[in-house]
């Protein structure tokens, strides 16, 4: 079983391209044969990993791929690491805004991806889709749904998840902001093509794809 999640709208946003982006994916997926469940959970601390936690706890996935928006950026980011710490910039949709607390208190200071983000990142580029490999999924809710995700896969022995950055869509970006935008079936071809490069990779590639700041 896979499973796939996205997020509601935060933010003044009408729509999340994480959310539409997963759905389609699941979509396409099952198409493709493949069993996969698509979750949508909401843009809250504590309430988007009670979500998630419930969809593990139903769907018993051996493969977990969420995705999240990360406005401003112009690429799909594969996810390296998530961190045990919510800091918000802004407030959550439920007016909650942490500062400087633990996602889980006494757990590690850090979780990697298990997925082959390496591998992702080759296989994104042979699609034409541009990518990279991300070291922060920064300190809001998308961060606190990672390091949940890995906090709670620890306990699932062969299970594989990690956290998909998506772009604006088009629709998000007023003409002449100059804000970066990827069109949405960039993104559910995206999803798509790192459940199938997951699916086919037991040890990830050794490529240069760091950053120097």
């Amino acid at each position: 079983m896979i499973l796939l999640t996205g997020f509601e709208p935060f933010g003044g946003e009408t729509t999340n391209p994480s959310w539409t982006a997963a759905r389609e994916a699941a979509a396409l997926l099952r198409a493709e044969g493949h069993e996969v469940a698509a979750v949508e959970l909401p843009c809250v601390f504590g309430d988007a990993v009670a979500v998630l936690q419930a969809a593990l706890a139903e769907h018993r996935p051996a493969l977990v791929v969420c995705a999240g928006q990360a406005g401003g950026r112009a690429r799909i980011s594969l996810e390296r690491v998530a961190i045990n710490c919510d800091d918000a910039r802004i407030p959550d949709n439920a007016g909650n805004a942490p500062v400087d607390e633990p996602v889980v208190p006494g757990g590690p200071a850090a979780y990697f991806s298990t997925l082959p983000v390496k591998a992702a990142l080759e296989a994104l580029g042979t699609a034409g889709i541009p990518a990279e490999v991300s070291q922060t999924a920064g300190t809001y809710v998308c961060n606190h749904v990672f390091y949940g995700l890995m906090h709670a896969l620890r306990l699932t022995p062969g299970a594989r998840g990690g956290f998909v950055h998506v772009p604006f869509g088009p629709d998000q970006v007023p003409a002449g902001s100059g804000l970066a935008s990827l069109p949405l079936e960039h993104m559910t071809q995206a999803l798509a093509v790192v459940v199938r490069t997951a699916l086919a990779t037991t040890a990830d590639l050794k490529l240069a794809a760091g950053a120097t700041h």
